[in-house]
C-alpha cells in the first residue's frame, strides 16, 4: 500500500503529523521546514512523496502551494489496519475502529455529562483566562472550562479581569497556572484542548491522558499591544469578540451524533474561520 511506504520514513511520518496537527488550513512548505529545522529542498522532496501517495493535499494561492492532511485517505488507511489484522478477532481493533467512528458522547463514562475543555496560551494571563471565562458561561452545564500555559505569567491581566467584571464575570477563581497541573494522574480527564496563541501551538506539549481532541485557535495577544489603556482595552475587547465568536460556534457542535474524524474536522474549521456552524439538537 503507498500509504504504508510514504510514511515509512521517519521525516515523513514526522511532516505528515505536524500536518495533522495544523488541520485541513494546512502549511506553507517553508513554514513546514522552519517548524521541522529541515531544508526546504528535502521537506519538499517529502510532500511530494506524501502528495502522489494521497495523503497530502497541494493547493495553489497565488504563488504559494499550501499543503494540507487528507482526512479521507487517514480513515481509509485506519480501515485498512483494522480489516488486516482483525480478521477472526475483531475485539482486536474494535476500540481503535470506534474511537474514530463514534460520537464522542457515546465513549464519555456513564454518569458523565460534562466535557472537559482545556485552553492553552503562553502566559496564561489573558486570552486563555479570556476563553476559560466564556465557555463557563456559555457551555454551563455541559463543558467544564480550564485554563493554563507553558510559561505561566503568574498573575491575570488586570485589562483581562476589568473586561471580565464589566461583563458580570466572576473573576475570583481565575489565576495564571501551568499546564502541568492538567498532565497529573489526579487531573480530571480532558476532551479538548484549544492553544489560542500561535507560541504555545508550536510547544511540545505535556502528555495528556486520555488522548484529548485538539485544535488551534489563535487569536492575537491583546496583552502585547501598546498605546494607551484604551487602545488596550480595545484590544481585549476584539480578542474577546473573536473568542466568544469561535466557543459559540463550539458549543453548538453535535457532539451527540458527531463522530471523531467529522468533530476533528469541524473544530479545526473554526480556528480558520472556514465554515459556518453546526447547530446543537439535544
Amino acid at each position: 500500500m503507498d500509504t504504508l511506504h510514504a510514511l515509512s520514513q521517519e521525516t515523513r511520518l514526522k511532516i505528515f503529523r505536524l500536518l495533522i496537527k495544523s488541520g485541513p488550513g494546512g502549511l506553507l512548505a517553508g513554514d513546514i521546514a522552519r517548524k521541522m529545522a529541515a531544508p526546504q529542498n528535502t521537506v519538499s522532496t517529502h510532500l511530494a512523496l506524501l502528495s502522489r501517495a494521497g495523503l497530502v493535499e497541494r493547493t495553489r494561492r497565488g504563488r504559494e502551494i499550501i499543503y494540507a492532511p487528507q482526512l479521507s485517505a487517514i480513515h481509509d488507511l485506519v480501515l485498512f489496519l483494522t480489516q488486516g489484522c482483525c480478521e477472526g478477532r475483531p475485539e482486536l481493533c474494535g476500540p481503535l475502529v470506534d474511537d474514530l467512528t463514534l460520537p464522542l458522547s457515546e465513549k464519555k463514562e456513564a454518569g458523565d455529562q460534562l466535557y472537559n475543555v482545556l485552553f492553552l496560551c503562553t502566559g496564561n494571563s489573558a486570552r486563555s483566562i479570556l476563553a476559560e471565562a466564556i465557555l463557563s458561561r456559555r457551555g454551563k452545564g455541559r463543558f467544564q472550562a480550564f485554563s493554563a500555559g507553558s510559561y505561566p505569567a503568574g498573575k491575570v491581566n488586570p485589562f483581562a479581569i476589568e473586561l471580565l467584571e464589566k461583563l458580570d464575570f466572576s473573576t475570583s477563581h481565575l489565576r495564571s497556572k501551568n499546564w502541568d497541573e492538567f498532565a497529573r494522574p489526579e487531573a480530571p480527564a480532558i476532551d479538548f484542548i484549544f492553544t489560542v496563541c500561535d507560541n504555545a501551538a508550536g510547544e511540545v506539549c505535556p502528555i495528556w491522558p486520555g488522548q484529548p481532541m485538539t485544535a488551534h485557535w489563535g487569536v492575537p495577544d491583546p496583552a502585547g499591544v501598546e498605546g494607551s489603556d484604551a487602545q488596550k482595552a480595545l484590544a481585549f475587547d476584539d480578542a474577546y469578540r473573536q473568542l466568544e465568536t469561535r466557543i459559540n460556534r463550539f458549543v453548538n457542535l453535535p457532539l451527540d451524533t458527531i463522530d471523531r474524524l467529522s468533530l476533528k474536522k469541524h473544530i479545526d474549521e473554526i480556528g480558520n474561520n472556514l465554515s459556518p456552524p453546526l447547530k446543537h439538537h439535544p
